[in-house]
């Protein structure tokens, strides 16, 4: 993925400095992240406008037929084991993980940008999440609720931002230099996170999984957004370094 953007952003540099007499080597980085914006917010409206479907038959026949067959594997065990997992898409979940996350970073790597890059992720997801909640305003299941909620639905918080952060997450783990198996297992972890707290949000009974799905998908947005965005900054940080 760098080294497609450092030649694209060599060629638009190439380019704009045939165009423009006066030139300024920030302008392909200016326009990239322009563009990137421009990707994302056309990459909302179209998730907006795919949510117009919600209230159809077909997706409220389907919301109902798997929230039916998943909450109908209900006890008092697995709601203990679905209630820890669901708890590691919330607040004090990535406080515990961005901490052992911060801890390996430093020793390992002695960086703390991937840190600062991991909180950054983790904060916009949770406040564009409630803005797409305010936009939709979807009421929740009427299903009984194990947990508390006092959100609206449409999109999972959690879906979302697990999507989110552990996405992340497997991008980070998949550029480190790391043991081969340690990468395998801590992307396969993380995927299985994403995926079983998905899950879990519907067993609680808070969540359709129309709900979940549409916060998977705002989830990965956010996570392509913000690694277009961090490779930007980082080669434009190295360019400067260079021609200093």
């Amino acid at each position: 993925m760098k080294e497609k953007i450092i030649d694209f952003l060599r060629g638009l540099e190439s380019i704009l400095r045939d165009k423009f007499h006066q030139y300024n080597h920030k302008l392909p980085y200016i326009i990239s992240i322009i563009l990137a914006l421009i990707i994302v917010v056309v990459g909302i409206n179209v998730f907006i406008e795919l949510t117009n479907t919600l209230n159809s038959e077909l997706v409220t026949k389907y919301d109902a037929a798997i929230t039916k067959y998943v909450i109908s594997y209900r006890n008092p065990q697995l709601n203990n084991i679905l209630q820890f997992i669901t708890n590691l898409g919330d607040l004090y979940g990535y406080i515990v993980i961005t901490t052992i996350c911060s801890l390996f970073f430093f020793f390992k790597f002695k960086n703390w940008r991937y840190v600062v890059q991991l909180i950054f992720v983790i904060i916009i997801s949770g406040l564009s999440n409630l803005a797409l909640k305010e936009v939709i305003n979807r009421a929740r299941p009427t299903a009984e609720h194990l947990v508390s909620v006092e959100t609206l639905s449409y999109p999972s918080g959690h879906a979302m931002s697990a999507t989110a952060f552990y996405g992340f997450l497997i991008y980070l783990c998949y550029f480190l230099k790391i043991n081969k198996w340690l990468k395998i297992s801590l992307m396969s972890l993380f995927s299985f996170l994403i995926v079983s707290i998905g899950i879990s949000r519907i067993y609680l009974g808070v969540h359709f999984p129309s709900d979940i799905a549409g916060g998977i998908i705002a989830g990965t947005i956010w996570v392509m957004f913000c690694v277009l965005i961090f490779n930007i900054i980082d080669l434009f940080r190295r360019e400067e370094e260079r021609k200093s």
